[in-house]
């Protein structure tokens, strides 16, 4: 498929781009791999970004994934600051910032997303950050040792992963947080009620301020060098640190010049295929077509390896599909969210354990399957679920229920 003289170009060094060029190596490719990315650091883990990052409890040794030392004996050849401004399909080239082109046999595109912004944030500048790179991260530390040390709030514009694993951090630093949430409640896309509302006595009982159906009219830079967020009720918010995590958008845009097809996201299959031959694409970049014709969206770090890892088989000719059980997790203060499988259009939800010992999990069904599974600190659930999920077997809801049925047995009756 990728012809003589191979040479795989990878744009984006994170985790889909890396997944990529070391499977092609595990998959015996001989040719050049030539990985880009944008960043001056060699690729890193992003999840510690929100978490241990801002409270200074992780070396920068810890974040890198993968040392030079081992991208150079795989004769991955990394170019870091280096970002592509056109890709030629018709000359199977790309067009580097600084005006050099390299020539690809086959093309992957793991650029990822961008956070969006706020409009109504303009006037207050550097006051307002958003969380996506390592850079933004130690912006972000700095100005939390800031508020720290000068004893001012830090506001959150967002209920969602982000916003919330910044608000624990920043409360550990024991720094005074609000968190403004346009909906009505916490992570409405993602959790149910029961616990969207568990989040949010979490948060409250550890300090934190949340405000719901927030509308945010303006937030400005003050006279004194804070920053002022004015809500659409009047309510007036001084703090020493604005940060906004309101979701990301797909880095499309070169793809999308290029020809290939893109909806919100650039669409691939199963394999990480494109619309164009010889040009895959994995990680947050990307949206799925499902055989049904709709369209998926997954932004976690085991979406991008398992498609930088699909990506990479299907340059070579191999047919490797990304479709195990989704999973995602994330850390807020002592407590541990893991969550199985997809919930949405679920019609039923059973609760296994007790919410208020802080080890459950809640069971999500459609029409009697189950779907998925989001478990708080229970992470044997965690791992059955994504097991069952993964080879379509059901427990009924009363067994899900049941702490004294063993679903692991599941495994092996219905197998």
């Amino acid at each position: 498929m990728i012809g003589a003289d191979p040479h795989i170009v990878i744009v984006g060094a994170g985790q889909a781009g890396l997944q990529a060029a070391e499977t092609l190596r595990s998959e015996a490719f001989e040719g050049r791999i030539t990985l880009l990315g944008a960043e001056p650091h060699p690729p890193y883990q992003r999840p510690p970004l929100s978490k241990a990052w801002l409270t200074d409890h992780l070396d920068p040794e810890q974040l890198t994934l993968r040392d030079l030392s081992v991208l150079e004996r795989k004769q991955i050849d990394l170019c870091t600051g280096t970002s592509v401004s056109a890709i030629d399909v018709k000359s199977q080239s790309v067009l580097l910032h600084d005006g050099r082109a390299l020539t690809y046999s086959g093309l992957v595109l793991a650029t990822g997303a961008t956070p969006r912004q706020l409009p109504q944030a303009q006037g207050a500048g550097d006051l307002v950050c958003t969380l996506r790179s390592r850079a933004d991260a130690d912006v972000i530390a700095r100005r939390l040792r800031n508020c720290a040390q000068g004893e001012l709030p830090l506001v959150v514009v967002g209920g969602g992963f982000i916003g919330l694993e910044v608000a624990a951090s920043a409360r550990k630093l024991g720094i005074a947080v609000t968190i403004l949430e346009a909906a009505s409640r916490l992570l409405e896309r993602v959790l149910s009620q029961d616990l969207s509302d568990w989040y949010a006595r979490l948060h409250a009982d550890r300090g934190t301020t949340l405000i719901f159906d927030a509308r945010i009219a303006e937030i400005r830079k003050t006279s004194d060098h804070a920053a002022e967020v004015r809500l659409a009720d009047g309510t007036c918010i001084v703090a020493g640190l604005v940060v906004v995590g309101i979701g990301v958008t797909p880095n499309d845009e070169l793809a999308r010049n290029a020809g290939i097809a893109c909806e919100t996201g650039i669409v691939v299959d199963a394999c990480g295929r494109t619309s164009v031959p010889n040009i895959v694409a994995a990680g947050d970049c990307t949206v799925r077509r499902l055989s049904d014709g709709s369209m998926l969206r997954l932004e976690s770090v085991q979406n991008a390896v398992e498609q930088g890892r699909s990506a990479a088989s299907a340059l070579l000719g191999a047919e490797k599909p990304s479709l195990g059980a989704p999973w995602f997790w994330s850390d807020q203060y002592e407590m541990k969210l893991q969550i199985a499988g997809l919930s949405r259009g679920a019609d039923t939800h059973v609760l296994r354990g007790d919410m208020e010992s802080h080890s459950f999990s809640i069971f999500h069904f459609s029409e009697s399957c189950l779907v998925a599974v989001d478990s708080i600190n229970a992470a044997r659930d965690h791992m059955i679920a994504r097991d069952l999920i993964g080879r379509r077997i059901s427990p009924t809801a009363q067994q899900a229920g049941d702490t004294t049925f063993n679903l692991a047995k599941l495994r092996t009756v219905l197998a």
